[in-house]
């Protein structure tokens, strides 16, 4: 039986190290990558993310790796599109078809602010593709949000990027949270997410960085599976909005943060079902901060039920133009 902590964790972290604040170039963001796929922490490892725009850049990187330095399996990525979706969705197919198998692209992300552009990409990309649709977070989110349920997508969410400005209000995070609970809609979320609990923090990893209140990676998962579980909204608020790290307790079949408990059941539920996985350009800060929390994490068993996020095929199981945008 599994950990809640380690419920929460399978898979859970696409890694976006090509994208601010560690912005890095695409050889040691692939490398980095390769480490981690064969680390111990590896079951906690989802999608390698990058614009379709660099898809070339990462081929040269990914060749330049010895076959033995790649880990287990075939990679699994995430590609972000640019504005000229059907060129995009042409480039990915013909990746697939070039690597034969050895990196494979599962997903592909787009930016859409209305309903038009959710419906172009699904047309242009084959129903085997994943769809992520982001969407902004300000008026009615309704209809964007059916639109991309419509279509068969998951939905995406910003939660920060390397300005206050970036950063939303709770209330609107809330708002799209309930929204796809609402809808039975699946997420990811990505920007900012590379801590485990809300705090103010420096945006990057420059010296003398502006500093804002940044949300943790546990408030956005917990609080979307209190909304998934049908537990009220209030509940879900507080765990949003909540800086207590020392009210966390994960070191067993459950997991606690003040008044709010969890069964690892539950979280496992709520990951397969609803909150996908997070983009971070760190893998080890998110992993890191958990642990210093006293979380338990150990490697979820297999149960036989579908992965929980569609993620990496690493040992565990788990979603632009070229102008990075904060992952």
């Amino acid at each position: 039986m599994s950990t809640a902590a380690g419920a929460l964790m399978a898979g859970l972290i696409d890694y976006a190290g090509l994208f601010p604040p560690a912005g890095l170039a695409m050889e040691p963001a692939v490398a980095a990558y390769a480490a981690h796929r064969r680390g111990a922490d590896r079951w906690m490892l989802g999608r390698f993310v990058v614009p379709v725009a660099r898809l070339a850049e990462f081929e040269a990187a990914f060749g330049g790796l010895a076959p033995a330095d790649r880990g287990d399996g075939a990679w699994e990525l995430s590609a972000l599109l640019g504005s000229d979706v059907g060129r995009d969705a042409r480039a990915v197919e013909a990746f697939n078809v070039a690597r034969r198998g050895d990196a494979v692209i599962r997903a592909v992300e787009v930016r859409a602010d209305g309903v038009a552009q959710i419906t172009a990409a699904r047309t242009a990309m084959p129903p085997a593709f994943e769809l992520v649709c982001e969407v902004p977070l300000r008026g009615d989110l309704r209809w964007l949000l059916a639109a991309v349920r419509s279509v068969g997508g998951r939905a995406k969410l910003r939660t920060g990027g390397v300005t206050p400005a970036d950063i939303p209000a709770p209330d609107a995070v809330l708002k799209f949270l309930e929204g796809c609970a609402a809808i039975r809609l699946p997420f990811k979320a990505t920007a900012g997410l590379h801590h485990a609990v809300r705090a103010e923090r420096a945006l990057t990893y420059a010296p003398g960085s502006e500093r804002a209140t940044m949300f943790g990676y546990l408030n956005v998962l917990l609080a979307a599976a209190a909304l998934w579980l049908g537990r009220p909204r209030p509940e879900a608020i507080r765990l949003l909005e909540s800086g207590d790290a020392g009210a966390l307790v994960a070191g067993g079949e459950e997991l606690r943060w003040g008044a709010s408990r969890f069964t690892a059941g539950e979280i496992r539920r709520a990951r397969r079902e609803f909150a996908l996985s997070i983009g971070s350009c760190s893998f080890d800060e998110p992993v890191t901060e958990l642990r210093e929390l006293g979380a338990s994490l150990e490697e979820p068993a297999m149960t036989g039920e579908s992965d929980l996020s569609g993620g990496a095929s690493t040992g565990g199981s788990r979603p632009t133009d070229r102008k990075a945008m904060p992952r």
